[in-house]
């Protein structure tokens, strides 16, 4: 379907064009285009007296690469195209459509947008509101390495059992929104990964001898900056395949029964790697924005004869030369004003109240293992398995996973998330607007939502539709639905496209690829 609609602004920009304009070519990482995002129409915004004499064949899925921007209305010209229809998209916005095949279906006659769906408010207990309470321990997986972990709703004796995994540099608090929902329903688990978090080793991995103590006096008190490893800590290393390892025995020891696992970011990256490696294990994994790929260093086990010209790799003790760049990166790290700038980054909405989280970070740089322990994580090696080795292997064991993206992720965006849903198209996708890099935190309410619904649906055998994908919807459709929520003393509404398994849509993503190596800006002056 080629479909455009119009509105006046100062300049006009074409939007995966298909073929060259005039012998321009189109970059498509240069493109800006204000849109009306809606299901299969695409809204483009140009000045009319310089569109009249081109005609375009649009990609309506890549509509959802743009957002809405302020224009003046206009229609000049427009009443030449055969097919214009004048449809008010909006109270505040005049749009109009061409070759708008099934504009009207999730359009508004009114001009009013999509109906509000209203979800519950994430319980607030300083208004007495009726919240899980939180306890917190530390298990003993192997000598001197304590894994902490926080619970709640351990009463609730025959629900299923909820783990969630951090992303890199937090930990178990970043869930507590999570915790204090969710354990009212489920028995739920968050832990913190061996180097992080309140995880870290409780004594020095690393001893000094005497020399060396004595010309380090008055050096900041690094641990793991001595010359010879502790007996305890010989072969440790920070890396993904030992929190692969952690999370495992932490099923098998504490939980003692699978999971439902929801990973954040790095937590992502664990989840489909527990899951690919121990899928009796899981029932289920969540992925909120999952970062796909983790280490710069070759694994040994995978690549023997790379991993040579690489002689350290995260090991304790640092040597000399990683020892003082650990120290000079670490000033600039743990500095709160640069943590403030990540979580600025990271958080689309910034009014979100991160205090609690940036003061827990804080207090982890104040660790004496911490700068370390950052040194052997970004030192450590790959994992054995891939981000995409790990979802081959989640499918073909039939471990149902459930990808939730905030859309404004600076970092892991959604585009990310279509990787993952082209290799298992039958994984339900949900984009939420506005949220960052941390959904979970930004908009606990919806997440929470969601995760409720897929649970449901899972433990029902598919009984239960799958949340905003049952009733008149069907789960083989895309659709954009609106959730409106209360906080503190205002409602607020955030945007969620859904994507589900229909066959079409994948030739239309295949578009969406290709045309990405087509576009480039073009501006009407």
């Amino acid at each position: 379907m080629g479909s455009l609609s119009y509105g006046c602004a100062p300049c006009c920009y074409a939007v995966y064009l298909r073929a060259e304009v005039r012998g321009i070519n189109l970059n498509p990482h240069s493109l800006k285009v204000p849109i009306v995002r809606q299901r299969r129409l695409l809204c483009v915004l140009a000045k009319s007296n310089h569109f009249s004499d081109r005609s375009f064949d649009l990609d309506p899925f890549s509509a959802n690469k743009f957002t809405m921007a302020n224009s003046v209305p206009s229609i000049k010209n427009l009443t030449r195209y055969n097919h214009a229809s004048t449809k008010v998209l909006n109270a505040n916005r005049d749009s109009y459509v061409l070759d708008g095949e099934d504009d009207g279906r999730v359009l508004s006659d009114q001009g009013q947008s999509l109906p509000k769906l209203l979800i519950p408010s994430v319980p607030d207990e300083s208004k007495g509101e009726d919240v899980a309470s939180i306890s917190s321990g530390f298990w003993e997986w192997k000598p001197q390495l304590n894994v902490h972990f926080e619970t709640s709703g351990s009463e609730n004796l025959n629900s299923p059992a909820v783990l969630f995994l951090p992303g890199f540099g937090v930990g178990s608090f970043h869930y507590e929104k999570q915790l204090k929902d969710l354990g009212r329903d489920y028995r739920v688990w968050a832990i913190d990964f061996l180097g992080q978090g309140m995880s870290m080793s409780n004594k020095d991995p690393t001893r000094k001898t005497e020399i060396l103590a004595k010309s380090e006096q008055g050096a900041m008190n690094f641990w793991g900056f001595g010359d010879e490893s502790e007996p305890w800590a010989n072969e440790l290393v920070y890396s993904i395949d030992l929190w692969k390892e952690q999370v495992h025995y932490f099923i098998k020891e504490v939980i003692k029964e699978p999971v439902y696992l929801v990973g954040n970011s790095l937590g992502g990256y664990v989840a489909l790697y527990v899951a690919a490696c121990n899928p009796e294990m899981v029932k289920g994994i969540t992925l909120l924005n999952a970062t796909p790929f983790w280490g710069f260093l070759p694994n040994p086990a995978r690549s023997p004869s790379i991993s040579r010209f690489f002689p350290w790799s995260g090991t304790f003790p640092l040597p000399s030369r990683v020892r003082k760049l650990t120290e000079i990166l670490w000033q600039k790290i743990s500095d709160p004003k640069s943590i403030a700038n990540i979580l600025r980054q990271v958080y689309t909405d910034h009014t979100t109240k991160v205090d609690k989280v940036f003061s827990r970070i804080v207090d982890i740089t104040e660790h004496p293992a911490a700068a370390a322990s950052l040194a052997s994580i970004m030192f450590a090696p790959r994992g054995q398995l891939s981000f995409k080795e790990a979802l081959v292997g989640c499918q073909i064991n039939n471990v149902p996973v459930c990808l939730m993206y905030g859309k404004e992720d600076p970092w892991v965006k959604p585009m990310w998330g279509f990787r993952v849903k082209r290799q298992l198209p039958e994984a339900p996708f949900y984009v939420i607007s506005p949220a960052g890099h941390c959904p979970h935190d930004e908009v606990p309410e919806v997440v929470n939502f969601l995760l409720r619904g897929w649970i449901k649906s899972l433990e029902s055998s598919g009984s239960v539709a799958l949340p905003l994908l049952g009733g008149s919807e069907s789960v083989d459709v895309d659709v954009a639905r609106d959730l409106e929520f209360a906080r503190e003393t205002s409602n607020k509404v955030v945007s969620i496209e859904i994507y589900g398994s229909k066959s079409s849509f994948w030739s239309r993503f295949g578009s969406y690829l290709k045309s990405r190596f087509q576009v480039q800006e073009i501006k009407f002056s």
